[in-house]
């Protein structure tokens, strides 16, 4: 941390007026440029191109999935394809916390791309199923050490004041693989085959590598400066295996509705559900102020928008009769509002009601989510869920990114990397046990996902409406939770000085008792880590 970062964090630690993220207060003057400058236009358009790739591979591989599944002859292995890229990434995603809080995020981000390409090559020269899901698991292991170390290169590169734009930069990245990956994944598939979906991005990652590595190892190499290093916590590796063992189980156990679809299901929950508790930070799961909230509440909204999203063009298909094309372009558009919400957060002026926004963004959510259904009536027009969507869309952006930066200011520099990671682990945790949610419950009342392999035929599957239903009421739910959430995004003692402060004007650590599960008194800082007596706060896991 350089000694202007160290000067402001003091002077936010101290409540000096004037800080981004205090209501009411005058937004000081900052250098000019923005993360396009010349300081750091390197770094922000190789991270952001590489972001573009991994969320194109996202989009695109379940376009090309079938293809090589047929060709593979492993239609009985076809979801483990995908559980193994979720299984690995959570392990990334933690193993990449703590090495970026022990050596800083250069390493994690090399190591993360040539995992994920050897993933790519493997998958993409794969002669048997089995050696395809290998490869995917490649991708999900590196894809899970690079976000996580890319928020930290935020963190550690970049001034406060260009974070919330250089976030709103990452999510953007996913807007143009979101409305085209599927297409030019489809395409490719029919013309050159399915394995250069897969080939074809190797190069491609490599490129924007070389271009922001040497301003990446010139702002954010080795530990953070004044800090001691960290070290590894096995106990933190060992529940993340416990966890990405027990979604994977989860997963696999709700696809079919068998009687011994339970025992996998319920090993995978009984895996899942402590590890969570132990690996997340103390009072996650109970919305504690401060970082536990901002983490639940990106879990909770992320896990009701896309498991909501995730059924609009089956639902279109088969209710309203559009064609595939027409039912992905309801989505497509949600995309550009998204990207127009993490813009309007990032934006200097927005800072002093970045709390604001967000709770605008929790109304919005579960709005555009339970009015999303309303298609199912004949008299409704079709068009409605591009508006549900978009506003949902909107929502998203304005939570997301602020979710980033609220929990980067929040972390200590020695922290950062463990609080990105549990960051991403409760996002993904949230989204699986939604979908293995909503959709056993969709299968249950008649609803069946397999008509989305069948083609243009699907459009005459019959699924009854109630199927659809249960899946918003469940997703809308979700939603509605968050909004209380959102009011708890201030740590106690910002709470209750009387001066109305935002997190980004919050201390770094709270002075306010706490009672663990022994009964015992302990202290607990923005996180919601618990920490000992003296200046410094124990490393968590």
């Amino acid at each position: 941390m350089s000694h202007v970062e160290a000067g402001a964090d003091a002077a936010r630690a101290a409540g000096t007026p004037g800080q981004p993220g205090q209501p009411g207060t005058a937004i000081p003057e900052h250098p000019p440029g923005g993360v396009l400058s010349a300081p750091y236009r390197a770094l922000t358009l190789g991270s952001v191109s590489v972001i573009l790739l991994i969320a194109f591979e996202a989009m695109a591989v379940g376009t090309a999935m079938p293809a090589a599944a047929a060709q593979l002859d492993g239609l009985g292995l076809y979801a483990f394809a995908f559980a193994a890229f979720f299984t690995t990434s959570l392990l990334g995603m933690v193993l990449s916390g703590q090495w970026c809080d022990r050596g800083g995020p250069v390493a994690p981000v090399v190591t993360g791309i040539a995992i994920f390409c050897a993933g790519l090559l493997l998958a993409g020269g794969a002669q048997t199923m089995l050696m395809l899901i290998l490869g995917r698991a490649g991708q999900g292991f590196g894809s899970g050490l690079i976000i996580v170390a890319l928020y930290v290169v935020v963190r550690r590169a970049y001034p406060d004041h260009l974070r919330p734009s250089a976030l709103a930069a990452f999510a953007s990245a996913w807007v143009i693989p979101s409305m085209v990956g599927p297409v030019i994944s489809g395409t490719v598939t029919e013309r050159f085959g399915w394995r250069w979906v897969f080939l074809g991005i190797t190069v491609l990652v490599v490129l924007p590598l070389l271009a922001m590595l040497p301003p990446m190892r010139r702002a954010a190499s080795g530990p953070t400066p004044g800090e001691p290093p960290g070290r590894f916590d096995g106990r933190g590796l060992r529940l993340a295996g416990a966890i990405a063992i027990g979604a994977a189980l989860l997963q696999f156990g709700g696809q079919e509705l068998r009687w011994w679809s339970l025992v996998p299901a319920v090993i995978g929950a009984a895996l899942l559900a402590p590890s969570a508790v132990r690996l997340l930070p103390t009072g996650t799961f109970r919305s504690a102020r401060g970082m536990p909230s901002a983490i639940l509440l990106r879990g909770l909204v992320s896990a009701s928008f896309l498991s909501a999203e995730s059924f609009v063009p089956l639902l279109l298909v088969t209710q309203r009769g559009l064609s595939y094309t027409q039912a992905g372009l309801a989505i497509a558009a949600g995309g550009l509002t998204w990207a127009l919400g993490s813009f309007t957060q990032s934006r200097p002026a927005a800072e002093p009601h970045r709390l604001l926004l967000m709770r605008v963004g929790t109304v919005l959510v579960p709005v555009g989510v339970a009015t999303t259904p309303l298609v199912l009536l004949e008299a409704v027009p079709v068009w409605l869920p591009v508006i549900t969507l978009a506003l949902a869309c909107y929502g998203m952006g304005l939570i997301i990114s602020s979710v980033g930066v609220l929990v980067l200011r929040f972390s200590e520099p020695a922290q950062v990397g463990g609080n990105i990671s549990s960051l991403q682990v409760c996002d993904a945790l949230a989204n699986v046990v939604t979908l293995t949610v909503v959709g056993s419950a969709f299968a249950a009342l008649g609803g069946s996902t397999a008509a989305l392999a069948e083609g243009e035929g699907a459009a005459d599957a019959q699924i009854a409406p109630g199927a659809f239903l249960v899946v918003y009421v469940v997703t809308t739910v979700l939603a509605l939770v968050a909004i209380p959430v959102a009011g708890r995004l201030i740590p106690r003692d910002a709470a209750g000085d009387g001066t109305g402060s935002a997190p980004g004007a919050a201390p770094t650590r709270t002075d306010a008792a706490d009672a663990d599960s022994d009964g015992t008194a302990v202290v607990r800082d923005a996180t919601g880590r618990s920490t000992p007596p003296g200046p410094a706060p124990r490393p968590g896991p």
